[in-house]
């Protein structure tokens, strides 16, 4: 079964209110929106959902609007119900909704803590949340993880996010762009930013932290297609449509595709068997993807042995430690090559001995089946069969 994955296209900025309305333009089911927002003990504002145009493009308005007493308090007066990340952990605990949903909305809510901590220079239990944590903020975001656990999310990738420039006004004063809780969650959470010649916020920090919590993969996928969109509008007009794209994408999957990966290897003349095996092991166990040693001839005609680990980039500097602690190497060579990889699958067949793991491969319309060794030998520890009985007679069941 295919991943459902999202994917977050943030060429306008990313806020709560954009990210709903794309989510529910999606197909997140709006009644049941409502009433988890509904089942929370917040009270003072209505939401409305409707449609809007930006630069002609048709989008989904999802807007929180505070009373006016609660409007006239928050705008002028600052005395906003300030509430600390317990407060609002309890808010969303007692919600009528889904586990799912209130931990998705709780790790948005820490996210932003932590970067108002480092901003106010305040422990995180000590952050009062002002902006972020006044009601039309809430709601945002546990409208965003209703929405996402309503549609089946899986996986989401989240584009390079565009930013503007100069100053806005806060309850502070008045601050630079990138705001400092933006600048933290981007910072913390490895998000990748464009700052554009547009004047004004487009990274909210509950846009920011959004972002970060959901963001699970980097990066499309090589080759892939849509499945559904849906657009979220910005309250700015911007030169360029203020819209948030999401769209609901599907890898292909191919029988075979190019790839690479990377070779280490190193010579060794004294080392014994069984530190040799012993460091095979220890390599396979912690992310090589494959572990090999050759008989060689060395220098001055001495028997040794090349080893070689193929492994993935990321694993590099573990691989190498374990080689220079575990055998007498004093160097390693390393280089990248392609490969060109088979589509492959994992499956479970009945069998005269019980369930087999079989490794199903794809190639040109063909599938190559290989039962999975440890079955086999498991299968032949238990009954004597030889090896090969075993495996020839699991093939037979899938010719």
């Amino acid at each position: 079964m295919h991943k459902k994955t999202l994917y977050l296209e943030c060429f306008s900025g990313i806020s709560g209110d954009m990210t709903v309305g794309a989510l529910l333009d999606l197909g997140a089911d709006e009644n049941l929106l409502r009433q988890g927002l509904d089942s929370l003990k917040v009270h003072g504002y209505d939401i409305k959902i409707g449609r809007t145009q930006k630069c002609g493009i048709d989008a989904c308005d999802f807007d929180v609007v505070l009373h006016e007493d609660d409007k006239h308090t928050y705008d002028n007066v600052h005395h906003h119900e300030h509430r600390n990340l317990y407060d609002i952990c309890k808010i969303i605990d007692e919600g009528q909704i889904s586990d799912r949903a209130k931990d998705i909305a709780k790790k948005i809510f820490n996210i932003v803590a932590k970067a108002e901590s480092k901003a106010h220079g305040v422990d995180i239990e000590k952050v009062h949340f002002h902006e972020v944590g006044a009601i039309d903020s809430i709601v945002d975001i546990v409208a965003v993880a209703i929405c996402i656990d309503n549609l089946d999310i899986d996986e989401v990738v989240v584009s390079k996010i565009y930013e503007g420039t100069g100053h806005v006004k806060c309850q502070h004063g008045t601050i630079p762009v990138p705001v400092p809780a933006v600048t933290n969650i981007v910072i913390d959470n490895a998000l990748s930013i464009k700052i554009t010649d547009n004047s004004g916020e487009m990274i909210t920090p509950t846009g920011a932290a959004i972002a970060a919590a959901l963001k699970t993969k980097e990066g499309l996928p090589e080759d892939c297609k849509i499945i559904k969109i849906g657009l979220g509008a910005g309250k700015k007009d911007f030169e360029k449509a203020n819209i948030l794209r999401a769209f609901i994408i599907e890898e292909v999957s191919k029988e075979a595709s190019e790839d690479h990966i990377w070779v280490l290897e190193t010579n060794l003349d004294d080392c014994s068997g069984e530190n040799l095996g012993f460091v095979v092991e220890k390599l396979m166990g912690s992310g090589g993807k494959d572990v090999f040693y050759t008989p060689i001839f060395m220098k001055k005609n001495r028997p040794g042995y090349k080893l070689t680990v193929l492994c993935e980039e990321e694993n590099i500097k573990s691989m190498e430690s374990i080689i220079f602690k575990n055998t007498t190497s004093i160097g390693i060579r390393r280089y990248r090559t392609d490969r060109t990889i088979l589509k492959r699958e994992i499956i479970n067949i009945d069998s005269e001995y019980g369930q087999v793991r079989v490794k199903v491969c794809f190639f040109e319309g063909d599938k190559y089946y290989y039962p999975e060794y440890e079955d086999v030998k498991s299968i032949c520890d238990k009954t004597g069969f030889s090896f090969k009985t075993v495996y020839d007679r699991v093939k037979l069941i899938l010719s």
